[in-house]
């Protein structure tokens, strides 16, 4: 849906629906974050109540007719658009309209996608991926999610859920896991979720050999990733990813440089994210802004 002429200054609304915390912004056409609000999710066990959490939140920034469209990442898996989504940290919402519900809402121009896809157009629109034509982008944090992006396309996949890395096998010989996830996969390992399960304590509280390891796998998913799609850059966000910073991207580029081992992935990359705690709300921005047509580079 083409804005109206005369509309073009308008910035977007973005909104980030995560395990923890749920952020809404006001962003604009230039991936700036011109103000911001920011929540715990109240983590209730019904879909309603977390829905009007988010509209409350939505409400501070009314009126909505100033904003040429509403952006949503959120975390996954969900129907292709958001129809459904059932993400696997924030149970309450198992099957969700999340797409009629706030378009009931907002009425503004809507579009919503997986909240790791969302970051992989932010960081290749304005973030550390400008340039790079093939690149996963990663959110290791309450959980673990993947965008991918390969010559230039974003990757969607029958339902909408390419990407998703943290269920990618790292450790097979592994017994425990949170809830609904499988032992030794990505997201059981290095998710805020299962560090806290596996040392005992808050993920926050790891020691350096825990958050070593945890680097490690994530560097042992990505060069499967690597190997296997031909791309030679990692882009990873997350509160886990950047509050441990750089033992844990030594650590993972340690152990891609160790599997990356092909002519094609030889030499591949994981580096933080460009846009830091910004991603999130700049890549539900980014979303709304490619179906807009706004959005400056072709996905």
């Amino acid at each position: 849906m083409a804005p109206e002429v005369g509309s073009l200054e308008r910035g977007v609304l973005a909104l980030d629906v995560g395990g923890t915390k749920i952020a809404a912004g006001e962003v604009t056409r230039q991936g700036r974050i011109l103000r911001r609000q920011v929540v715990a999710n109240p983590r209730p066990s019904n879909g309603d109540d977390l829905f009007q959490s988010v509209v409350d939140l939505l409400s501070r920034f009314a009126p909505f007719d100033d904003y040429l469209g509403l952006g949503v990442g959120c975390g996954g898996p969900m129907t292709l658009g958001g129809t459904h989504v059932s993400p696997i940290n924030i149970p309450a919402w198992r099957q969700f309209p999340l797409h009629q519900r706030l378009s009931e809402h907002c009425q503004l121009p809507l579009a919503i996608d997986n909240d790791a896809k969302a970051l992989a157009l932010a960081e290749g629109w304005v973030g550390a991926a400008v340039g790079y034509q093939s690149y996963i982008a990663m959110v290791v944090s309450t959980g673990v999610g993947g965008g991918i992006v390969l010559n230039g396309r974003l990757l969607h996949g029958d339902a909408g859920n390419a990407g998703h890395i943290g269920h990618v096998m790292v450790c097979p010989d592994s017994l425990v896991a949170p809830p609904q996830h499988v032992p030794g996969m990505l997201e059981s390992e290095a998710s805020g979720t299962g560090i806290q399960l596996r040392i005992g304590a808050p993920a926050v509280d790891a020691s350096t050999a825990d958050i070593r390891r945890t680097g490690m796998l994530v560097g042992r998913a990505v060069a499967s990733v690597a190997n296997l799609l031909d791309l030679r850059l990692a882009v990873v966000a997350g509160s886990v990813a950047l509050g441990y910073g750089e033992p844990f991207f030594s650590s993972a580029q340690a152990e891609m440089d160790r599997l990356c081992v092909l002519d094609h992935s030889r030499g591949a990359r994981i580096r933080p994210a460009g846009l830091g705690a910004d991603g999130p709300l700049v890549g539900a921005a980014a979303v709304v802004l490619r179906h807009l047509g706004l959005l400056p580079r072709s996905f």
